[in-house]
């Protein structure tokens, strides 16, 4: 038996597409990260399997083939996310299923690195049928070739209620564990630079590489204004990040971070590395940016969130003009009609 489902659209209108209950569309999920991880790919991953859950019969997994799909049944739909860490997955999908759809979902070291120089990351593009970037920058990013069968689909999470923070130290929190790509010395320079100040850092996030947990373990001894939190539930950390000032975002590359949604979706505005995977979540004209590995500058802008009441509510603002982009409902009907196939020009 079919039934119909709804996909709103944009423009108001309504597609609609035939779902059979007996049979329903089968996708499977490819996350090269696992849920211990806790990092944007599990997230991603799980959140888009929850929303296809009425549509489709969603396996997720780290690796494809895998031996937890229903035995007897075969696949129709791949979404890998990585085009390195899941191209073994991609190369095995494309040889058993050369005419099956075949969607990549690109992380931020895919875009502004591995598609760059790694042969298998690059073949992983090339193979798929479909590109996802996940802000509105990555597909500039893109090489011209695949530009045509990439589409954008921001990440989201749900609005927090209104914290009022106004009788509380002006804190500010980065969200990220402690890795190369995350660029956490540059939050502990700016930290130090401002030691002498009442203003209070907190960062939360596991240590992957061992030069940074020695970093953060001394910045606490030098610093009693920074507090390193190791890494905490999801749901803990957001409401360390409502509760915080300011968000502080200096990664070197990004795909489209969660943290920086997250923030927007709970009033907390973010002073983020220019860099083109935070100005496609932030727009270009956004007020908080500050260069690359620049401590100085970040600490700068920290002392004029602190200070300048006006400033904080411009980049408040700013932050909620985006806040659509973030909201739960629009990426799960853009997840829809992705996996569905619906026309993406009436996205």
């Amino acid at each position: 038996m079919c039934t119909e489902v709804l996909v709103a659209l944009d423009n108001g209108m309504e597609s609609e597409a035939k779902i059979n209950h007996q049979n329903k569309l089968r996708v499977v999920l490819v996350s090269p990260a696992a849920a211990d991880a806790n990092n944007g790919n599990w997230h991603t991953a799980h959140r888009w399997s929850q929303f296809l859950s009425g549509h489709c019969d969603t396996t997720v997994c780290q690796h494809w083939p895998t031996t937890s799909a229903p035995i007897g049944t075969e696949p129709q739909v791949l979404i890998a996310l990585h085009a390195r860490r899941s191209a073994d997955s991609v190369t095995a999908w494309a040889a058993a299923y050369p005419t099956h759809r075949l969607i990549l979902v690109l992380t931020g070291t895919d875009l502004y690195r591995d598609i760059l120089t790694d042969a298998s990351a690059q073949q992983s593009l090339h193979l798929a049928t479909q590109l996802v970037v996940l802000q509105g920058a990555g597909l500039a990013a893109l090489p011209v070739l695949y530009q045509a069968k990439a589409r954008v689909i921001y990440q989201s999470a749900p609005r927090l209620t209104f914290f009022d923070k106004s009788r509380r130290d002006f804190c500010a929190v980065m969200v990220g564990h402690l890795r190369e790509e995350k660029d956490p010395l540059t939050f502990m320079s700016a930290a130090a630079l401002l030691c002498s100040t009442p203003l209070k850092f907190e960062h939360i996030g596991q240590a992957l590489e061992p030069l940074f947990e020695t970093a953060a373990h001394a910045a606490m001894q030098a610093n009693p204004n920074y507090r390193w939190l190791g890494g905490l539930p999801r749901a803990k950390t957001r409401q360390h990040i409502k509760r915080a000032h300011v968000l502080v975002i200096a990664s070197r590359m990004e795909g489209g971070a969660h943290v920086v949604l997250e923030a927007v979706q709970s009033g907390t505005p973010v002073l983020a590395s220019r860099i083109s995977g935070n100005v496609g979540m932030l727009g270009a004209d956004y007020a908080g940016y500050f260069e690359l590995g620049n401590a100085a500058q970040l600490a700068t802008l920290l002392q004029r969130c602190s200070a300048e009441p006006a400033f904080l509510a411009q980049l408040q603002q700013q932050c909620a003009q985006r806040a659509d982009l973030f909201d739960p409902h629009e990426e799960k009907r853009r997840v829809i009609n992705l996996v569905l196939g619906l026309n993406p020009s009436r996205l």
